[in-house]
């Protein structure tokens, strides 16, 4: 009639002692490191904006813009073209820009077309790649300093 409990839980009518731990595994709460990365935002190439694009994610285009982009890291697409200055972490040129560009990881590939200057930290130009203006390598190129020296 009486017997002992075959696990830790507590008899029926026995009192729990306070500062016990819990009986089940509490969940830690998620943090901004465990957060998804988000997706990158993609301006398809029917798209044309006339205006500043900014955001601190990803984005590849594929279509048109004429005014500022600034983002984290930016694609532009083989069949793109950018007139205006862009700003990002990381910059990959696959089609044309006409403007300057300042990222701390440039690259420009052998189908980039790019008119204008180019701050950098590092800086990746594939054999094909055409480019006019000038190169200047700078720690932070991201900064609101280098903007102004460079002009």
């Amino acid at each position: 009639m009486f017997s002992k409990p075959k696990s830790d839980e507590p008899e029926i009518g026995a009192t729990k002692t306070p500062g016990a731990a819990p009986t089940k595994p509490v969940a830690p709460a998620p943090s901004a490191a465990s957060k998804p990365k988000p997706a990158p935002s993609i301006l398809s190439s029917d798209l044309t904006i006339k205006g500043n694009v900014t955001t601190t994610g990803d984005v590849q285009v594929e279509g048109t813009i004429e005014g500022d982009i600034r983002a984290h890291l930016l694609t532009v697409g083989e069949g793109a073209t950018v007139k205006g200055e862009i700003i990002a972490d990381d910059v990959v040129v696959n089609g044309r820009v006409v403007g300057r560009l300042r990222g701390l990881k440039v690259r420009l590939t052998a189908t980039a077309r790019v008119e204008g200057d180019i701050i950098h930290k590092t800086i990746a130009i594939e054999s094909g790649a055409h480019f006019e203006g000038t190169v200047q390598r700078q720690d932070d190129p991201l900064s609101a300093k280098s903007t102004k020296s460079a002009t």
